[in-house]
């Protein structure tokens, strides 16, 4: 039952640090344009 009290702000840490970086890659620019590099990739150099 003690390992709960770790595991709980453990969890809520890592759940709010994935949400910080899921919304810092929105706010980047990362998901703007994906089908460019799927085109990318298949015409090569």
């Amino acid at each position: 039952m003690d390992i709960l009290y770790l595991l709980i702000p453990v969890s809520i840490v890592l759940v709010f640090a994935i949400i910080g970086v899921f919304w810092w890659a929105l706010q980047s620019g990362q998901f703007d344009n994906i089908e460019r590099e799927g085109e990318r990739v298949l015409k090569g150099d």
